[in-house]
C-alpha cells in the first residue's frame, strides 16, 4: 500500500495493508491504519464494474456497469476470517521468510510447506504435508506461515488446532451438553485444517476415537490436511531398544526415551496412518536439528549483548 502524501511504503504493515499482532494466546489480524479509509471506494465499499454483454444478435455487445463489492471488502473478511482460524499467540511474527533452517531436512520442509502455500489450487486437487521433528525445530512456524498467506492471500477458510487441546475441548463439550461430533463437524468441513502435536496424548480409545472420526471425515471429502509430530515416520531411522540397564536411569528419563523411538504409526495406528500417508507428503527432520528456543536461551546466558536476528522460531 503507498501513501498517497509520501508515495513511501508504510512502515507499518510494510506494503500488505494489514497487521498481525499477539492478543492473549491467539494470533489476530487487523486492517492497517493506512488501509482503513479505502482510496478506491472512499469508504462506501461498493465500486461500479464495466462489463459487456451481448442480449441479442442485432443489438450486439453492450457496455454497461454494475454495482460490485469493493476489493477492500474482501480484504476485511480475510483479516476477519484470520482471526478465527486458533493460532497460537507465539506465531503472530512467523513467515517464511524468518524461518531459520539448520539443515537440509529443514529447507526441505520450508521448501515444501512454502510451495503449497504459494501454488495452492482453489479448483484442484491439494495434497497436503506432514512434517516430524523433535521440539522448537519450527514446524508450528511452518503451520502458522503456511495459513497465513492461505487465508490472507488467497482467501481460503483454515482452522488450526493442537490435538490435546481438542480433546479437552471435547471432553469440556460433554459436561455442556454437546457431542463430540458438533465440535469435530466444523473441523471436518474446513477446507485447510492444521493438526499440530499429532499423535500427542494418552491413547486412549476416547482419543482414538475422535481421531480417526476427524481423519476418516476428511478423507472421505477430499479435503487438505496439514500435520505436524514429534513422533518419528520412517521405521529405519529408528534406534534399537535395549533391555540391558545402561545407568541409573529415572522413571521420567525412560518414559522420554520411550517417546523417542516410538513411531507415529504405533500412536495412530495403522488404518489413520496409511490413510496419512496418502493425504501427505512428509518431511522428518534429524533428531540432532537443533532446539531454537534453548539456543537462544543459551546465548542469552553468555555475557557480551544479546544475539541479533529474528526470534522464536515455533515447535
Amino acid at each position: 500500500m503507498v501513501t498517497k502524501s509520501s508515495g513511501a511504503v508504510c512502515g507499518v504493515c510494510e506494503g500488505r495493508t494489514y497487521v498481525i499482532e499477539r492478543r492473549g494466546d491467539r494470533a489476530h489480524a487487523r486492517v492497517c491504519a493506512c488501509s482503513e479509509r479505502c482510496s478506491l471506494c472512499e469508504g462506501r465499499g461498493y465500486t461500479y464494474e464495466v462489463r459487456e454483454q451481448s442480449f441479442s444478435a442485432k443489438v450486439g455487445p453492450k457496455r454497461y456497469e454494475v454495482l460490485v463489492p469493493c476489493v477492500c471488502q474482501h480484504r476485511a473478511r480475510r483479516v476477519a476470517h484470520f482471526s478465527e482460524i486458533g493460532l497460537p499467540g507465539v506465531t503472530s511474527h512467523a513467515s517464511f521468510e524468518n524461518y531459520r533452517a539448520a539443515n537440509e531436512a529443514q529447507d526441505r520442509a520450508r521448501n515444501l510447506a512454502m510451495h503449497f502455500a504459494h501454488h495452492y489450487d482453489k479448483a484442484g486437487v491439494n495434497k497436503g504435508f506432514m512434517l516430524s521433528g523433535p521440539v522448537g525445530t519450527g514446524k508450528t512456524h511452518l503451520l502458522a506461515a503456511t495459513l497465513k498467506h492461505l487465508v490472507l492471500e488467497v482467501g481460503l477458510e483454515a482452522r488450526y488446532v493442537e490435538i490435546s487441546l481438542l480433546y479437552a475441548t471435547i471432553r469440556r463439550g460433554f459436561q455442556e451438553g454437546k457431542s463430540g461430533g458438533e465440535i469435530i463437524g466444523p473441523l471436518s468441513d474446513v477446507t485447510v485444517l492444521a493438526i499440530d502435536e499429532m499423535g500427542k496424548g494418552r491413547g486412549s480409545q476416547f482419543e482414538m476415537e475422535t481421531l480417526d472420526e476427524l481423519i476418516a471425515r476428511r478423507y472421505n471429502a477430499g479435503r487438505t490436511t496439514l500435520f505436524a509430530t514429534n513422533y518419528s515416520l520412517e521405521p529405519e531411522r529408528r534406534a534399537p531398544r535395549s533391555s540391558a540397564p545402561s545407568g541409573y536411569r529415572s522413571t521420567e528419563d525412560a518414559k522420554s526415551a520411550a517417546r523417542d523411538t516410538e513411531l507415529l504409526r504405533e500412536r495412530v495406528g495403522e488404518r489413520i496412518y496409511s490413510r496419512l500417508c496418502e493425504m501427505c507428503a512428509f518431511v522428518e527432520m534429524p533428531k540432532d536439528t537443533p532446539d531454537r528456543r534453548r539456543l537462544i536461551q543459551e546465548a542469552d546466558m553468555r555475557p557480551g549483548p544479546p544475539p541479533g536476528g529474528p526470534r522464536g522460531m515455533g515447535r
